[in-house]
């Protein structure tokens, strides 16, 4: 066998080995993407049946949204009563501390029917006031 003879087989055998390398590359590279396109079609039909049902779950979660809206429009009332209550207190209050001043200040008057005089009117006008308010506010809406 000459030189050359020598280097062409050699070469053949390279290029046989490199021809079963790329073979068994691509047996594998095959069944990975078989492998590959059968996780995709199970993953979009889980994405499917889950798209369903997030659909039900927001559905049902803007009924209860709604239902939770109705229900506080009809509680609001309650909170402006007490809101104006609580003003009705806080001005009776101030009127209160306004006829103590004057009680303390004025030392003319006898102590029972001053207080209880002063304290009857100025609690009269406070309630005639925000009842006059009251009805105007009402007559603008």
């Amino acid at each position: 066998m000459t030189m050359g003879q020598l280097a062409g087989l050699i070469a053949a055998i390279a290029f046989f080995v490199l021809v079963l390398f790329i073979g068994v590359f691509l047996v594998r590279l095959s069944a990975t993407l078989k492998e590959t396109k059968s996780s995709v079609a199970v993953l979009t039909s889980d994405a499917d049946a889950l798209s369903k049902e997030v659909e039900v779950i927001l559905s049902n979660a803007n009924e209860l949204l709604e239902d939770v809206n109705k229900k506080v429009a009809t509680v609001d009332p309650a909170f402006q009563a007490v809101a104006d209550l609580g003003t009705s207190v806080s001005e009776l209050n101030d009127a209160t501390h306004k006829v103590t001043d004057r009680f303390k200040s004025s030392g003319k008057k006898t102590a029972g029917t001053g207080i209880a005089a002063t304290v009857g009117k100025t609690v009269v006008e406070s309630i005639w006031k925000h009842h006059r308010a009251k009805k105007a506010k009402k007559s603008e809406i």
